[in-house]
């Protein structure tokens, strides 16, 4: 029993590093461009989480200091394969990165004022704003709720576009103001929702592959 067992953790192991290997190049743009291909391969493909443990994921991995993609792998490895999972999902996805970024470090002095260089960077660039504005759209189906997540949302959109105010008060200042709404809610009798229903949550999204 304990070789099976040994047998398991190793298998998945693998399919972990083979899952997030397969993720790595689809980061242009930062991690919040890879989401919808997360979702679609750690949701939808492998079935290793559920929606709503994906939006869960990705506020908390948004979160916390450093990169959304490092931070997802880490969550999801440590969740499916204890520590040594959280290495192997950190070191697949940013290995194809680490490789893409070192040749094109060496190739960039050629070929860095060249004409068809130039005209394909600004091509990734309207790519990866397209990523963004699905992964953005994403979270809003799964986070707001009700107005008081409207209005969060779209005040911390405002602050930040007219304030020079720091984002980590936002993010501090978000589960505070959600605890605070939860709680006058609660006190005045009224019907609290902290997830989407079941008959949205089960219901299939359709994302354009983004696979390399």
């Amino acid at each position: 029993m304990e070789h099976e067992a040994w047998a398991q953790r190793i298998q998945r192991l693998g399919q972990l590093g083979c899952a997030f290997f397969k993720i790595g190049p689809s980061t242009f743009g930062g991690g919040y461009a890879m989401i919808a291909t997360l979702e679609r391969e750690i949701v939808q493909k492998r079935g290793w989480m559920d929606e709503r443990q994906m939006a869960d994921m990705i506020s908390v991995s948004g979160s916390a200091p450093g990169g959304v993609a490092v931070n997802a792998a880490a969550f999801i490895g440590y969740r499916l394969g204890g520590i040594a999972g959280a290495v192997v999902a950190v070191a697949a996805i940013t290995l194809p990165t680490f490789i893409i970024v070192s040749l094109l470090s060496l190739l960039s002095m050629v070929f860095k004022d060249h004409v068809k260089v130039i005209a394909a960077l600004k091509g990734v660039h309207a790519a990866v704003i397209a990523l963004i504005i699905v992964a953005a759209f994403k979270m809003w189906k799964s986070s707001i709720l009700d107005t008081p997540t409207l209005l969060i949302a779209a005040g911390t959109v405002a602050l930040l576009l007219f304030t020079p105010i720091h984002s980590f008060y936002l993010i501090l200042g978000g589960p505070i103001a959600g605890i605070a709404v939860v709680q006058l809610k609660r006190r005045a009798g009224m019907k609290v929702r902290t997830e989407k229903q079941q008959a949205e949550e089960k219901r299939e999204l359709h994302f354009p592959e983004y696979y390399i």
